[in-house]
């Protein structure tokens, strides 16, 4: 006889009887436990929709920044149910390629940051409108906070135009000691060059060949695309801004980060360290 079953015929007998729960669970020769027993399904429910609902909108987060949510949100939970659900919903993230196993050394006059507005990292991503016409995006990230200070697509770059994004960010969070570039038409030009000498700004060029040597801005462009660009059509230069500076906000103000102990960029971003034109 299945639990539910007992706990309606000690209902009954009670009814009829007008007999306390002890007694009516003695006659039927229950425990009580069972009888008094609460299922937490409910609050497993509850708790499965809420991931469920998180992987939805934040499709490449893994359990762990779930589980970061969770606890921000006051679920009371441990990673290892976290995990447990996740998996149970069927949101295992699958990996694209498997890891490399193999020491790798950045070069030795390269040491971490250990401020922000000290380092920062700049590259180019490339993607498209729903109509098929190219797109640049110049992306920014500070290597100590983790900070986006930009991703600002155009239809195409010029040197002139990078400083112009460098700038107008700059003045809104502070100029950085140095910047890390690779090799790219617009990060040599003399415009870059004359804004950099101009704001006592060093431009720090990983060797040819090299991406490790601006490994931070290469981990940013992957979280970029797989979390923005790969899950919007972008119809209009205008809807690629909008769409990006929502996903940066929240990158910035929202996403745990795994590397500064699941807490928000901004949160490392210290505004009394940023530096100001001279």
């Amino acid at each position: 006889m299945r639990p539910a079953r007992r706990r309606q015929l000690v209902d009954e007998l009670r009814d009829v009887w007008k007999v306390s729960i002890r007694k009516a669970c003695n006659a039927l020769r229950i425990d009580r436990s069972l009888y008094t027993y609460k299922s937490k399904r409910g609050e497993q429910a509850d708790l499965k929709h809420r991931i469920k609902q998180i992987c939805e909108t934040r499709v490449r987060y893994g359990y762990r920044r779930v589980h970061v949510l969770l606890l921000r949100e006051g679920w009371p939970i441990n990673m290892k149910r976290t995990r447990r659900l996740y998996n149970e919903l069927g949101l295992q993230l699958r990996n694209k390629t498997p890891k490399r196993r193999v020491k790798a050394k950045l070069r030795e006059d390269r040491t971490d940051a250990t401020h922000s507005n000290q380092v920062w990292a700049m590259d180019f991503v490339h993607d498209q409108l729903a109509t098929g016409r190219k797109l640049r995006i110049l992306t920014i990230v500070d290597t100590h906070s983790r900070y986006a200070p930009a991703t600002d697509p155009r239809f195409s770059y010029r040197g002139e135009d990078v400083v112009q994004t460098l700038e107008r960010v700059c003045r809104e969070v502070g100029y950085p000691k140095t910047i890390r570039v690779d090799n790219g038409s617009e990060f040599i030009s003399r415009d870059l060059d004359l804004w950099a000498y101009q704001r006592d700004v060093i431009l720090d060029f990983s060797r040819p060949g090299k991406p490790t040597d601006n490994a931070y801005i290469e981990s940013f462009n992957g979280k970029f695309r797989a979390e923005c660009l790969n899950q919007h059509w972008f119809l209009t230069l205008d809807d690629a801004r909008q769409k990006m500076e929502e996903w940066r906000r929240d990158y910035n103000e929202v996403r745990p980060h795994s590397a500064i102990g699941n807490k928000p960029p901004i949160s490392l971003m210290n505004a009394s360290g940023a530096s100001g034109p001279p």
